[in-house]
């Protein structure tokens, strides 16, 4: 019992020790906080504007995705010779602004310039032929109607001609008849007057009657004959005519074969014309190819021509860098794209000027880097690491923003697009 008296006396002691202590900074703390009564609000004040700043801090760190790894792109239009030939003229330089269809290279166009003229005089060689054949076709069309109806009035003659022929000989075999009658009784009449002559029973005047109708007779005879065999002849003649005209008449049928003929050949001519028509507007093309102009709006780079050289088809002479059509290619790491949408605004920050430009996400390509590389990854080996992969975008400027021609191909960039 004595020690715990002890021990709470002392601790008595100890707290009276401390006791002023405590007071003296309570009392140092409450005359700070009456001198500066506004301390407390200046502290929830401040507390609130980090809290509010770092809000707004987070949300704006949160409201893009960015990255480092980008560059602007572009098209290099290669300009090749589409003909070939020695290197008149060079009218452009390295790094040189040219518009478009502005001559970069002349060609010497001599040679084309004979080739054209050859062309020009086939061309109009064929066009006359042609002109020729397609007159023939309505004349060769006339004159075979105007053959054939001919031949069929020939036909119809020489028909009516054998026609009558026939009837004239049919009348010729009549009078021959007749004629052979008369001469059968003429000589009956004879014999029998001759005997009556001889017995003085009939006068001799009777008898020459007699004897001169029997000559007579005869002579009918003959006379009769001969007419038969004339109209016989009249009608082989005839029946010649009328084989002739036949073959007048199928000779003057082949007309319209003939027609078609004529008129094929004439539409072969216009194809001539044709053929000989494209190879003067080949001609005429290669001259105009002599002379290379620019494709495209842009500055010169790569030119490897020089005066005198002698190009062929297809060689690369210079190449173009199109200033009009540029946009940014930015690799974003895969995390980064699940908040991204195409259509989204771009701020692009290109190092080299130092300044800002508006665009906006214009696609996402199909794979990553690594898939359309030269030599993809193989993680089927056994040696597989996760690796974040970058995906390429294309960010396309805003109408307007690269007009002034400051941006290059290749420049580094640092896109950000706002997703939020």
């Amino acid at each position: 019992m004595a020690d715990e008296t002890q021990t709470q006396n002392h601790a008595a002691e100890v707290d009276e020790h401390r006791s002023p202590a405590l007071s003296d900074r309570d009392l140092k703390w409450k005359e700070f906080r009456s001198r500066n009564p506004r301390l407390r609000m200046f502290i929830i004040v401040g507390l609130v504007v980090l809290l509010v700043a770092g809000f707004f801090l987070w949300r704006y760190f949160n409201s893009y995705e960015s990255t480092d790894d980008a560059q602007i792109d572009g098209h290099l239009n290669p300009v090749s010779a589409r003909v070939g030939g020695h290197v008149q003229k060079l009218m452009v330089d390295d790094n040189q602004y040219v518009q478009a269809g502005q001559p970069l290279v002349q060609i010497d166009p001599r040679d084309y310039e004979v080739v054209v003229a050859r062309a020009k005089a086939d061309y109009d060689n064929a066009v006359a032929e042609a002109q020729a054949a397609g007159v023939n076709v309505p004349i060769t069309s006339t004159s075979t109607t105007s053959q054939l109806a001919a031949a069929n009035a020939e036909v119809t003659t020489a028909e009516a001609s054998l026609a009558a022929a026939r009837q004239q000989y049919d009348a010729a075999n009549a009078q021959m008849a007749q004629a052979e009658a008369n001469n059968v009784k003429a000589q009956n009449d004879l014999a029998r007057y001759k005997q009556l002559v001889s017995k003085q029973e009939i006068s001799q005047q009777q008898y020459d009657q007699a004897y001169a109708a029997a000559q007579a007779g005869t002579a009918a005879v003959d006379a009769a004959r001969a007419a038969a065999s004339a109209a016989q002849q009249q009608i082989r003649a005839a029946q010649s005519r009328v084989t002739q005209a036949q073959a007048n008449q199928r000779a003057a049928g082949t007309g319209p074969q003939q027609v078609k003929a004529i008129r094929s050949r004439a539409q072969s001519a216009e194809a001539q014309v044709e053929a000989k028509k494209a190879a003067l507007d080949q001609a005429q093309l290669n001259l105009q190819y002599a002379t290379i102009v620019a494709p495209v709006n842009g500055v010169v780079t790569s030119r490897t021509v020089e005066v005198g050289q002698n190009v062929q088809p297809g060689q690369e002479l210079m190449r173009i860098i199109n200033l009009d059509d540029i946009w940014v290619t930015a690799n974003f790491k895969e995390t980064q794209l699940r908040d991204m949408r195409v259509g989204q605004p771009v701020t692009i920050h290109v190092d080299t000027t130092g300044q800002d430009y508006k665009g906006h996400l214009q696609s996402i390509a199909g794979a990553s880097g690594a898939v359309t590389s030269l030599l993809p990854p193989e993680n089927a080996t056994g040696n597989f690491v996760k690796v974040v992969q970058r995906i390429p975008a294309k960010i396309t400027f805003d109408a307007g923003e690269t007009r002034q021609h400051v941006l290059r191909p290749g420049m580094s960039v640092e896109p950000k697009v706002w997703i939020r």
